[in-house]
């Protein structure tokens, strides 16, 4: 009884930090922060916060790393959903909208990671994980090498920086559509290409691409 209390002091703590950590970014840049900054939002001392974390960096990446982890099972979870359901398939979109679902869960600290007062860090962490998940991990499905007109790597870097980008827009806008619509226009940009999906002419720009 007595280490399941001090387990969930130590949590109601972590808890407490975190929280006041995330409203610090709502107010002031990242590396404006200061432990003090926290501890005092927090109302705990300086030697309760390096008991948990080494400093502000290391409270990030810790909080980086717990959203990798339950985002990458919210979308094993989405698939693995679908397979008990005996679907034909498992459509690609379908990580996507799970992504999509978290990120609306848990907005306040996406809304602090990703938005104008967050680290960069939080970017690079956010899209490496899409390469990761639905590129690199999903290629052989994804990609045809024969069919490619530009190389993979740059395709790739090129659609996850899309991706972020997409759901930073969405967070700034209040997050007004659901994750399904969001999942749906972004798989019709990815797919049709921006300047289709914007309605621009093709022919346009048919000298530039093509082959030198």
């Amino acid at each position: 009884m007595e280490n399941k209390e001090r387990d969930l002091r130590v949590e109601r703590t972590k808890e407490s930090i975190k929280n006041s950590f995330l409203e610090l970014m709502k107010e002031k840049e990242f590396e404006k922060i200061t432990v003090k900054d926290i501890t005092t939002r927090a109302r705990i001392n300086r030697g309760t916060f390096y008991i948990h974390y080494l400093d502000k960096y290391d409270l990030m990446k810790q909080m980086q790393e717990k959203v990798i982890e339950e985002m990458t099972q919210a979308v094993r979870n989405n698939i693995l959903d679908i397979a008990n359901k005996k679907d034909t398939m498992t459509h690609p979109i379908n990580g996507v909208i799970a992504v999509f679902k978290y990120v609306e869960t848990n907005e306040k600290i996406f809304s602090a990671m990703l938005g104008q007062q967050g680290d960069l860090s939080s970017q690079s962490t956010i899209k490496d994980f899409m390469w990761k998940k639905f590129f690199n991990e999903h290629s052989d499905l994804l990609f045809d090498e024969n069919e490619s007109l530009v190389p993979k790597n740059i395709l790739i870097a090129y659609i996850s920086s899309a991706h972020l980008g997409v759901i930073q827009q969405w967070l700034n806008s209040g997050m007004k559509k659901s994750p399904e619509k969001m999942a749906k226009i972004l798989f019709k940009i990815s797919i049709e290409g921006p300047f289709a999906a914007a309605g621009l002419k093709k022919e346009l720009f048919e000298e530039l691409l093509k082959d030198e």
